[in-house]
């Protein structure tokens, strides 16, 4: 996609409140099927696929997650596991020493402080082990429908990109995000971001030749913009 010297202004100038919407809608349309990539049947399932997603991709995990959900149900089995064994089922993640000791800590606090379950405010979220902003946001927005913004690593290179933030701190572009977007839309906008950052807008060589919101990107150029060379970098995420 070559834009003309005219669509490069636009897409350079069109600031405020039209550019952010015109994106979310032309992501609607990109991205019909957007959906959380982490496999969960239960709040808890997904609040420990996401701590296990850490510098780990969404499908090495939902390779881990059916053996480790059925051996551990429950908070009270991740409370009372033998570290040897958790670290066992979740070595193919990475760090599992350290997400096996967080899985523990994390079951234990559940019961300790809420009866087993997890909990559906921010507040209480981040105060247990493993757990910060994003993988809170997550969790609300994914298992209870309460809108999150999930600023992942994805989110905050394109929302720079997008010119929504100056900001390089997450819980700043988190706010930044919150200002721009209505609450309803913050689950829905986040995973468009994460699956557009994922399969075209990359952090090395984003695909601007062959992206959807390029028009509208002020930061189109930034990757190829020949459309032959550019749709090679697409990527197809998968789900096994």
């Amino acid at each position: 996609m070559h834009l003309t010297s005219a669509q490069r202004t636009y897409a350079a100038g069109m600031t405020g409140a039209k550019q952010p919407q015109a994106i979310l809608r032309i992501l609607r349309r990109t991205y019909p099927d957007v959906c959380c990539e982490l496999d969960f049947d239960s709040p808890l399932q997904l609040l420990v696929a996401t701590i296990l997603s850490a510098q780990c991709t969404d499908q090495r995990v939902n390779r881990v997650t059916p053996q480790l959900f059925a051996r551990y149900p429950s908070a009270q089995d991740y409370a009372g596991a033998r570290l040897e064994d958790l670290e066992s089922l979740v070595a193919p993640t990475g760090f599992f020493r350290q997400k096996a000791a967080t899985l523990k800590a994390l079951g234990a606090a559940l019961c300790a402080d809420h009866g087993g379950a997890v909990p559906r405010t921010l507040d209480e979220l981040v105060q247990l082990p493993g757990v910060g902003r994003k993988t809170a946001n997550v969790v609300l927005g994914e298992a209870f429908g309460i809108p999150g913004i999930t600023v992942d690593t994805h989110v905050a290179r394109l929302a720079g990109r997008f010119g929504w933030t100056t900001n390089s701190d997450p819980v700043k572009i988190e706010r930044d995000l919150a200002e721009i977007f209505a609450p309803k839309d913050w689950t829905e906008m986040s995973q468009l971001v994460i699956w557009h950052g994922r399969r075209c807008c990359h952090a090395r060589k984003p695909a601007c030749g062959a992206c959807s919101v390029a028009e509208l990107c002020p930061a189109f150029g930034t990757g190829p913009t020949d459309p032959h060379a550019a749709a090679k970098l697409l990527k197809v995420q998968g789900r096994a």
